[in-house]
Order: C-alpha cells, then sequence, then structure tokens
C-alpha cells in the first residue's frame, strides 16, 4: 500500500500568504526576485521501499510541488544504527555530503543525478533522481527471464535469447555485445568520478541500472571516497571488493576496476563468480585464482574470444598494477571494451544494443524483481 508518510525541509516563513489581489502578488514577485536568499517548505511523500542495506534505506518518494506537480525522486536515508554516538554520524555525514556534491556537478549521463542533502530531525537524506529501469541484480534473474518468455513474442524471444539475455548455468547471462555495452557505459560513468578524484567504492550488480531508455547508470555513491581527503569511513560488499581492499589496502580507481570486472564476468558467465565463498581469506585466494579458472567459469563463446577473455583478465587480475590504467583505458585502450565492440562490427554481429535493450525493457511490467 502507498504510505502516506512525509519528509518536510524547515522553514521559518510558516504559511503560505494569500493572494489577496494582483497588486500584491506583483509586489511579492517584486520582492521575491530582489531578494539575496530564499526559504521555503518542500515536501515529499514516500510511496515504497526500493531497497535497503548497511547504510540505510531507500524509499521511491514523490516531491510534490505546486499546481499538482509531483517528481518521483528516490530519497536514501542514512541510519545512525551502525555509529558510536550522534557525532560520528554527523561527521560522517558531512563527509558523504562533499562527496555527494561533487558527484551532483558532474552531470555524467551514465552517473546517478544527486538533487539535494537534506537535514530532517537530526537524520540525513539523499534526494536522488529515480531511476525508471531495473539493476542488473533483478536483470539476472530467472524471473526475469520468465517474464520476458511470457511477455514477447515467440521471434522477439529468439532474438533476445541470441542478443540479450539467455539462460545460463545458475542464473541467466548476458550475451557478450549487450553485456560490453553495459560495461562501457559503467567505465563512462566511473571515468568521469576518478577524473574528479573519487572513488565509487562498492560497485556491485544492485549499484547498476538499466533503464528503460536503454542505457545504463551507475547509482549509490553513499560508500564514495574522495581520495584526496583524509580517511574516512569504508564501507563496501566483500564479494565483488578488490582483494588489495579485503587485505585492508587502498580503494583506489583500480579497485572500482576490479568490482566492475568481477560484476562482468557474473554478466558473462550465468553465475557469481565467487559463489558460495564467505569468510575474507576464501575470497582473497579465489581472487588471486581467478585469472587461472576464467577459461572454465566462461561460456564457449565468450572463451574462445581471446580479447575478450584478456579483457576479463586484466580488469580483474589480483595485482592492481597489472589491471588498466584507468576506467578511460579499459575502454579506449588497444584491448580495451572499444575493440571488442569493433570486432563485431567487423565481423557484421554488431547490433543497436541500447534499443535492443529499451526494446526488451517496455515490454516488461514494472512489478518484475
Amino acid at each position: 500500500m502507498t504510505s502516506t508518510a512525509s519528509f518536510h525541509r524547515s522553514s521559518s516563513t510558516g504559511d503560505e500568504l494569500p493572494v489577496r489581489g494582483e497588486g500584491d502578488l506583483l509586489a511579492r514577485y517584486q520582492e521575491f526576485i530582489n531578494a539575496e536568499s530564499l526559504d521555503w517548505t518542500r515536501s515529499y511523500r514516500k510511496l515504497r521501499q526500493l531497497g535497503s542495506g548497511g547504510q540505510g534505506v531507500v524509499f521511491l518518494g514523490e516531491r510534490q510541488g505546486a499546481d499538482r506537480f509531483r517528481l518521483p525522486v528516490a530519497l536514501k536515508v542514512f541510519s545512525p544504527e551502525s555509529y558510536r554516538d550522534a557525532e560520528a554520524y554527523h561527521e560522517d555525514m558531512e563527509r558523504i555530503a562533499r562527496v555527494a556534491l561533487r558527484v551532483a556537478l558532474i552531470q555524467h549521463d551514465n552517473l546517478i543525478d544527486i538533487h539535494d542533502f537534506i537535514e530532517q530531525d537530526g537524520l540525513r537524506v539523499m534526494e536522488m533522481e529515480w531511476v525508471d529501469g531495473y539493476n542488473l541484480r533483478e536483470v539476472l534473474t530467472q524471473r526475469m527471464l520468465d517474464v520476458t518468455r511470457e511477455r514477447v513474442g515467440a521471434r522477439h524471444w529468439k532474438y533476445v535469447n541470441n542478443v540479450i539475455l539467455t539462460q545460463g548455468p545458475i542464473q541467466p547471462r548476458m550475451k557478450p555485445g549487450v553485456a560490453i555495452q553495459v560495461l562501457r557505459e559503467c567505465l563512462a560513468g566511473l571515468a568521469a568520478l576518478h577524473r574528479e578524484g573519487i572513488v565509487h567504492g562498492d560497485l556491485k550488480p544492485s549499484n547498476i541500472m538499466l533503464k528503460r531508455t536503454g542505457d545504463t547508470k551507475v547509482i549509490d555513491i553513499g560508500s564514495a571516497i574522495d581520495r584526496n581527503a583524509a580517511a574516512a569511513r569504508r564501507m563496501w560488499s566483500p564479494v565483488y571488493a578488490a582483494p588489495e581492499v579485503l587485505d585492508g589496502g587502498e580503494n583506489s580507481p583500480r579497485a572500482d576496476l576490479a568490482s566492475l570486472g568481477y560484476v562482468l564476468i557474473e554478466m558473462l558467465s550465468g553465475r557469481p563468480a565467487f559463489e558460495g565463498l564467505t569468510s575474507y581469506r576464501e575470497l582473497i585466494a579465489a581472487k588471486a585464482d581467478l585469472d587461472r579458472r576464467l577459461p572454465n567459469m566462461l561460456p564457449p563463446e565468450v572463451s574462445c574470444n581471446d580479447l575478450l577473455l584478456h579483457l576479463c583478465r586484466q580488469l580483474v587480475a589480483a595485482d592492481p598494477a597489472r589491471r588498466f590504467s584507468s576506467a578511460q583505458a579499459a575502454d579506449l585502450d588497444r584491448q580495451g571494451a572499444a575493440d571488442f565492440h569493433r570486432q563485431f562490427v567487423k565481423g557484421d554481429l554488431a547490433s543497436e544494443y541500447e534499443n535492443d535493450i529499451r526494446v526488451w525493457l517496455e515490454q516488461l511490467s514494472e512489478d518484475v524483481g
């Protein structure tokens, strides 16, 4: 059911002034445009919970304006539960707000848009764009494949299986052309972050969205860190964290590349790269050995392609120095992701991947997941 709970920004102006006549309205207009600051109330309505994690809860909300203006937004409410006291919470929120502001100013098509950072009764709420689509964790489920089979015609179902998504050994897997399209757009978003000295720090399938428009967005920058700032409280997902991060080392741009590489392997193989492993020791050992195991993990159409196998290996190399030097290099350098797409073009196997994704997602209901 839809919740009627609301967030309100504080305001010192009280109730809205009534309109008393044309002259009065014009006077208030003149006062408004000449004012140095604006102090008004912004109201939100909570619609439903989108997700939760170690940092808090994300809601789909509705920003309510005048004259029935209603804008869907995502509202991330940061939980104080894991902090020793309110002071530690507020200190970390100041750090997150500084990083969020820098991300907001980037305005890149493949990065989540940050609208505001709000204080409400001591709690902090990040207002972000609501991304209309599915995260990769939802996409790589049997439910997604089953609903696709139900919704599309036989001819398009065959096309989806050949070009977009097909059955994998444990979960659905993406076909190479589409997987590399998703990878390249993530790399573009990461490159924009890294140029500003910001590391995402928590790349995983649930933090990558496929929009209904067909393009990809990297979301959830709550764990992002400023490389030039003092050491900060760090949060990340062990399964997708680079081995040096698990071992207490630096969370760097190359660590983001390793995390994205693990996501790529999962997209291509139809199985999590480190399924069933729980301890840090097991994960570090498995990540050190991933290069050797890759040919057997990936389907034949992937493992037989030297360029694609090299791309995977250079993203997830256990030694950060052996990874691509940057997100941009992973995309555009020799034997990078762009080279693989060029290989598809030369072989007359390329497709309009964004359009393929758009047409596919348009046929699915909003309740898939």
